[in-house]
């Protein structure tokens, strides 16, 4: 019997696969092995059993067991009645990442006042391949087609955001970026060819924002703006999001466009402000200087 691994590669059920792909002599096969594992949990996987994550990770059942065993206690999984579910302790280690960027403590009042200005949702995500990853959000209770929280990854192509961020790469790294297949789970989008998207692109880079109309989902209508670090380069993006049938574009770019483009503005500048203060840490005293 074939199965579907956590990347996307088949494999035979009775045949152990190498979770991990480094090829150097410090690779810990391990903890590949263990992120594996984390990996394999989605919003359509909340709770598996062991044989499920064991086919989902392509690993034998007593390695996957030893591997969940260890998560559970390092507090990352729980289990119940036979099955493993994540526990909210796993938020921290993307927070950590969005946290020592400082990204989120300074864009929390910017969007919230932007939402507040436009009663749509707003999001900030980054480039992950060929895919963006949702690091900041702040949200208004309304019906989507698609659920979106921290972390959720969506094809960069199909989006605003990730139209953004795709327009800031070279040439070289946006074929490169575009060559990776997206770990999205998400039907490719097929109203464009590969030559459309780059002339789009260069029409983005150009203008400073982007545009989806429902590209991702039908009903989704979203406009994104870059955020810049100190040095200038784009390192993430913003975005407004509306419901087609209730805002048209004509709205979304007439109204809540010139909103968003001074929200990344103000967060842009306020980011190079927060890289650039002067920061020193102290090495920690040893026993020998301190007694």
């Amino acid at each position: 019997m074939t199965s579907v691994g956590c990347d996307g590669t088949s494999y035979d059920g009775r045949q152990e696969l190498m979770a991990g792909r480094g090829a150097g002599p410090d690779f810990v096969e391990s903890l590949a092995r263990g992120l594996d594992v984390l990996a394999c949990f989605d919003a359509n996987h909340r709770a598996m059993s062991l044989s499920e994550v064991a086919a989902a990770a392509g690993l034998a059942r007593p390695t996957a067991r030893r591997l969940l065993l260890t998560l559970e206690e390092l507090g990352f999984v729980r289990s119940t009645d036979g099955s493993f579910q994540l526990t909210p302790k796993v938020l921290t280690l993307g927070m950590a990442y969005v946290g020592a960027l400082g990204l989120w403590d300074i864009a929390k009042p910017h969007l919230e006042a932007l939402v507040a200005r436009t009663g749509e949702s707003s999001s900030m995500a980054q480039l992950d391949g060929s895919d963006i990853v949702y690091v900041a959000r702040v949200s208004v209770p309304k019906i989507i087609a698609l659920r979106v929280d921290i972390g959720t990854r969506f094809p960069a192509a199909q989006t605003s955001q990730g139209k953004v961020l795709l327009a800031a790469l070279s040439p070289a790294e946006l074929a490169d970026t575009l060559a990776l297949p997206s770990r999205a789970g998400l039907p490719p989008y097929i109203g464009r060819t590969a030559d459309q998207l780059r002339d789009e692109l260069t029409e983005i880079r150009a203008r400073g924002w982007a545009l989806a109309d429902e590209e991702l989902a039908p009903g989704v209508r979203s406009v994104a703006a870059p955020v810049r670090d100190g040095t200038g380069t784009v390192r993430a993006a913003m975005n407004v999001t509306v419901h087609a049938a209730e805002t048209t574009t004509d709205k979304l770019l007439h109204d809540f466009l010139p909103l968003l483009l001074r929200t990344a503005g103000d967060v842009s500048a306020e980011w190079a402000l927060y890289q650039s203060r002067p920061h020193h840490e102290l090495p920690q005293p040893t026993r020998e200087s301190s007694a």
